[in-house]
Order: C-alpha cells, then structure tokens, then sequence
C-alpha cells in the first residue's frame, strides 16, 4: 500500500514536472508563432524559461504577509490540480481523478490569487481580481452545465474513465462529434479560462497595466508565471481529456513502454492543436469590455449548454 501511494506521487510529480516543461516550451513556440503571423520575427523559442529563470534570481518587494502568502498559496493550489490530470494512459491517482476535485483545489489557487493581489493595494490589482471573479463566475456556469451533463450520460464524473470511455470506437466515441455543441460551450468557456481574447478582460495591459500582475516583480512574478504555465496546462489537458477523448495507446500496445509514449505522444499533439488554435483565434479578435464578457456568457454559451443538456438528458444522444 506503501510502495503504491509512493509511486503514484512520483507519477504525479512526473507529470507535475513534465507539464510545466512542456507548457513552457510551447508558449514560447507560440510566441514565435504569433510573431510571424504578425509579420515579426518573434523571441527563441526558449525565452520563456530564460524570463522565468531571471526573475527566480532577483529579489522580490513586499506588502505584507498576505500579498506574499497568496503568491505560495496561488502557486500551490494550481500545482495540486495538475498532479491528479490524467495524460495519455498515465493516470497518477486512479480512482480518485474526480472532475470536482479539479474544482475544489483549483479554487484554491484563484483565492491564493485574488488574496495576494488584494493586498498589494493597488487599485489595478483589485479592479483586475475584481474583474478575473466575474469572468469565473460567468464562464463557469455554461461550462458547469455541459460537464454535468457529460457525466448524468456516462454516469462516472472520473476524468480518466470520461476519457476512457471515449476510446471504445476510436474517433466516433469522442465527446467532439456525440455533443457537438457541448464541445462549442466548452472551447468558447476554456477561451474564458485561458484569457484569451475576446475574453481578455482582467489582465487588459493597456487599460489595467496587466490588472492582478501590476504589483508583482522578482521572485513573485516568477513564481506566478510558473503558475500561469501550470494553469494552462491544467484547463487545456481538461479540455482534451473531456471532449477529445484523452489519449489511447496504439493497439497492441496496452501495459508496455511503447504503448505509453505513443499515448504520450497523441496526447501532446491534440493539446499542441487545441492551445494553438486558442492562441490565433486570439490574436485575430479584439476584446470584450466586462460587462459584454457577461451578458455574453450568460446568452450564448448558457443557451448552447442547456440545449446539449436537454439533448443528453431527454434523448439520451451523445452517451
């Protein structure tokens, strides 16, 4: 029992780790994506690590315990999330992957955030977290809505098995083409996550100079930044696993080193196409003001959810 709960904190370690390296190493590939399509050359792909990396070695101001408190609290509560998701066919807690679990320790990590950034007392900073609560709270609902009616249909709320359950007929078992609109409600609401345009609202840089980051420098920012990455991680690596299917080995292959790199490696492609295609859609949007992040969630995504879920909990289509 011992030897089983220490290796499922390694594996969760392991993809605690690898996540963020992965993450990291993509969203500078991103930022050289953008560049060009800008029509500049963009930073080295690595940048990303250069700029955590320098910040990690400086000295950070502070306002107080609580605003460097939050900081920990942020970056611990989003680093527990990630150590229970799933990727390809390693599953580091089975059994115990619950969908609300994601939930509960996420928000740990958004009131970490809030907290710290509240105490800094800046006046950005709290119209920024101000602003990241209502976003949360609207995107939340429709996404909420879809997820429960995902899991009324296959009756587990297991993230694992959600996605295992989507393995069994190869493409035409994936959530993507059984609930359709669900899979528009989820995307519209992971944009809404992600704070990408056009629901980049709380951070604004040229209206709220970066909103809930203003304050933050040295140390704090670096630990925030490795937390931005976790995050991303975490809501993109949800995404595939709900509405994607996961990621299966090759047949043939269950239960042998093979089978899981080419999971692993399934797995990273449809993350690489979901986030990138977040990213452009950004970058070719302008953004909402708060109050229209809002109404819109609350008219769109919402009607969309409630229609898939009358579908799946009425005609029974999609499960």
């Amino acid at each position: 029992m011992i030897i089983q709960i220490i290796y499922s904190i390694l594996i969760a370690l392991g993809v605690l780790v690898g996540g963020f390296l992965w993450q990291t190493t993509l969203s500078g590939i991103n930022r050289k994506i953008i560049g060009r399509y800008q029509k500049r050359y963009g930073p080295k792909f690595y940048q990303q690590f250069r700029d955590i990396f320098k910040l990690m070695s400086k000295r950070g101001i502070t306002h107080g315990w609580v605003y460097s408190f939050g900081v920990v609290m942020a970056l611990g509560g989003v680093a527990a999330t990630v150590m229970f998701m799933p990727v390809g066919n390693i599953v580091p807690f089975a059994g115990i992957d619950n969908f609300f679990i994601y939930v509960y320790l996420f928000a740990v990590g958004m009131l970490g955030m809030a907290m710290s950034a509240a105490g800094s007392g800046n006046p950005l900073a709290g119209i920024g977290v101000m602003r990241a609560l209502t976003q949360m709270v609207a995107y939340e609902v429709p996404f909420m809505i879809v997820i429960l009616a995902m899991i009324f249909g296959h009756k587990t709320s297991s993230v694992s098995e959600l996605a295992s359950i989507q393995q069994t007929a190869g493409f035409l078992s994936w959530n993507l083409v059984k609930m359709p609109i669900g899979t528009v409600v989820g995307f519209i609401c992971l944009l809404g996550m992600l704070g990408k345009k056009p629901f980049e609202t709380y951070i604004a840089p040229a209206e709220l100079a970066s909103g809930p980051m203003v304050e933050y420098g040295g140390k704090q920012l670096g630990m925030l930044m490795i937390m931005h990455e976790l995050m991303t991680f975490m809501e993109v690596a949800l995404f595939v696993n709900l509405f994607l299917g996961g990621a299966a080995p090759f047949p043939g292959t269950e239960g042998t080193v093979w089978g899981t790199i080419t999971s692993l490696a399934i797995f990273i492609i449809k993350y690489f196409v979901v986030y990138e295609l977040a990213a452009l859609i950004s970058n070719a949007l302008g953004r909402f003001k708060i109050d229209q992040v809002v109404k819109y969630f609350y008219r769109v995504p919402i009607s969309l959810a409630i229609i898939q879920a009358m579908i799946v909990v009425f005609l029974r289509w999609g499960v």
